[in-house]
C-alpha cells in the first residue's frame, strides 16, 4: 500500500508504517520532511544527517540528544547559520560553531552565548556578513568604532 508523506510518495510495509528508506529519501528532498517523521525516525542520526544538509532549520525536529551532536550542529548551521536556535546551550557557546553560524547568516548572533555575543572576532565576521547583527553585539561591541564601520558596509 502507498502513502503519501507531503506529496512524496513512501513505500509502506503491509501495516502502513513508513519505512526508513523512504523518509531518508524524503528528506534528501525535503528536509522538513523530518517534522512528519517518527520519533523514532528524528532520533536517526543518519536521516537527520540527511535532513539538515538540505535544510538547516530541519534541526528544530530532531530529538534533543542530536541537537547537541557536534557534528549534525555543524552540517544544520553551514547550511543555514539560523539553526543556531535549534541547538543546545553548549554548543550555542562553541566557537567554531558560532563562527560557522554567523559566517553563514550573520543574525545567528542572536542565538549565540552571551559571552560569543561579546567576542570581537565573531561580532565582526557577523556585521561583516550582515550589517543589521549590530543590534545583537554587546553594548561594549556596540560602540566598538571599528566594528560600527563593519557594520555600515
Amino acid at each position: 500500500m502507498d502513502r503519501k508523506f507531503n506529496s512524496i510518495e513512501m513505500e509502506s510495509n503491509a501495516k502502513n508504517v513508513v519505512t526508513r528508506e523512504s523518509v531518508l529519501a524524503a528528506v534528501m528532498k525535503n528536509g522538513f520532511e523530518l517534522k512528519r517523521a517518527s520519533p523514532e525516525l528524528r532520533a536517526d542520526r543518519e536521516i537527520v544527517l540527511a535532513s539538515v544538509a538540505q535544510n538547516g532549520l530541519a534541526l528544530k525536529f530532531t530529538s534533543n540528544k542530536l541537537r547537541a551532536d557536534r557534528e549534525i550542529v555543524l552540517a544544520s548551521v553551514a547550511q543555514n547559520g539560523l539553526a543556531l536556535k535549534f541547538t543546545s546551550n553548549k554548543l550555542r557557546a562553541d566557537r567554531e560553531i558560532v563562527l560557522a553560524s554567523v559566517a553563514q547568516n550573520g543574525l545567528a548572533l542572536e542565538f549565540a552565548s552571551p559571552e560569543l555575543r561579546a567576542d570581537r572576532e565573531i561580532v565582526l565576521a557577523s556585521v561583516a556578513q550582515n550589517g543589521w547583527a549590530l543590534k545583537f553585539a554587546s553594548n561594549k561591541l556596540q560602540a566598538d568604532r571599528e566594528i560600527v564601520l563593519a557594520s555600515a558596509k
